[in-house]
C-alpha cells in the first residue's frame, strides 16, 4: 500500500525541485525526505524522481503519482472539512467568486438557495478564477463561480483537475465611452478605430487581450489609467480619462456612459461554475450550483441588450 505521508513528499519534492528546498518545507531534514522517496520506489517498484545537476526530474511514474496525490490530499481535506461540519453547529458552505460575476449573479441564486436551506450557513470569498479554482481543489471552498475568455475552459472535461465544470451563459464585451464621444452614436466598433484614444483599463485579462489586438492591428495601445474594478474603471471614463473594454455583467449604468457593440468577431468571457469531483454526495453544493444555473437563466432571459446611447 502506497503511504499517504510518503505521497506528500513527492509532492513537496515536485514544487520545489529539490530534496533540500522540500525538506525546508516539510520540516524535516533532507536526509528524511530521500529516505521517504526511496521507500516510496521500493513500495511502488519503480523509480519516481531522477537527481540530476539541475535538481530533481520526476519519471511518468512519479507524475502520475503527484496527480494522485493531489486528488487525494483534496479527498481528505474535504472529509475533514465534513467532520469539522457534522460536529458544528450549522452545516456551512463557501463560495468563491469573482467580483463582477458575484455582484451579477449571486444574490438572486443564494437568495433562492437560501429560501430552500436555511440551516446552511454561507461563506462567500472574493477570488480570480486562478485564485478561486485551487480553493475548491483543496476544499478550501465548494464551489466557484469563474470565468475563461475564448478558448477551452480552465477545467479540462475528463482531466486529472479534480474538478467539473459547468458553463452558465455568455458575456460579450462592449466598449465603454464616454458620452459625447466622436463615436459614441455607433452600433458598433472595433477597437482599432479608437487606436487614437486613451484606455482605461479594468482588469489584467481584458488589458491583454487589447495588447493583443493592437499588435495584430497595428496600433500601439495608449494606456491612461490601469485599475483591477471595472466600475472604478468606468467612473474615470465617465471623467472623461479614455475609453474602456468592459463585461456585459460588469457594465455600470451613468449619465456620463455610453456603452457601444464590440464589431464581430466579438470577444467575449465564458462564466461557470467549478465543483470538486468528490465520490460522496453533497446536496447543499449541487443546490447552490442549480441555483447558480437558475440565475444565469433567468439574468439572460431579464437583460436587454444595452442599445447604443443608452448609457448602460
Amino acid at each position: 500500500m502506497i503511504d499517504v505521508q510518503r505521497l506528500r513528499v513527492l509532492r513537496a519534492v515536485a514544487e520545489h525541485g529539490s530534496f533540500n528546498k522540500a525538506a525546508g518545507a516539510l520540516l524535516l531534514t533532507p536526509s528524511a525526505v530521500s529516505q521517504q522517496i526511496a521507500a516510496l520506489e521500493r513500495t511502488l517498484g519503480h523509480p519516481v524522481a531522477v537527481r540530476s545537476t539541475r535538481g530533481i526530474t520526476l519519471t511518468a511514474a512519479g507524475r502520475l503519482l503527484v496527480e494522485a496525490a493531489e486528488t487525494i490530499s483534496a479527498e481528505l481535506d474535504q472529509v475533514r472539512h465534513e467532520i469539522d461540519r457534522l460536529t458544528g453547529d450549522r452545516p456551512r458552505l463557501t463560495v468563491a467568486t469573482f467580483a463582477s460575476g458575484g455582484r451579477h449573479l449571486l444574490p438572486g441564486a443564494l437568495s433562492r438557495f437560501v429560501a430552500a436551506h436555511p440551516e446552511v450557513e454561507l461563506t462567500v470569498l472574493e477570488g480570480e478564477p486562478e485564485t478561486a479554482l485551487p480553493m475548491v481543489r483543496t476544499g478550501t471552498a465548494d464551489l466557484a463561480l469563474a470565468y475563461h475568455f475564448d478558448g477551452p475552459p480552465p477545467v479540462p472535461a475528463g482531466g486529472r483537475s479534480g474538478l467539473d465544470w459547468t458553463p452558465l451563459m455568455e458575456d460579450p464585451l462592449w466598449l465603454v465611452l464616454p458620452r459625447g464621444h466622436r463615436l459614441a452614436d455607433r452600433p458598433s466598433l472595433g477597437p482599432a478605430e479608437l487606436s487614437g484614444d486613451r484606455w482605461v483599463l479594468g482588469c489584467l485579462k481584458t488589458e491583454t487581450f487589447l495588447r493583443r489586438y493592437a499588435e495584430l492591428a497595428g496600433f500601439g495601445l495608449q494606456v491612461a489609467a490601469s485599475t483591477t474594478d471595472y466600475f472604478f474603471a468606468q467612473s474615470l471614463v465617465a471623467a472623461g480619462v479614455g475609453v474602456s473594454l468592459v463585461p456585459e455583467v460588469a457594465l455600470a449604468p451613468g449619465p456620463g456612459l455610453v456603452a457601444v457593440r464590440v464589431a464581430a468577431p466579438r470577444p467575449a468571457r465564458h462564466i461557470g461554475v467549478a465543483t470538486a469531483r468528490r465520490r460522496r454526495p453533497r446536496p447543499y453544493t449541487e443546490a447552490l450550483a442549480s441555483a447558480l444555473t437558475a440565475a444565469a437563466a433567468g439574468a439572460a432571459a431579464a437583460d436587454a441588450a444595452p442599445e447604443p446611447g443608452a448609457g448602460r
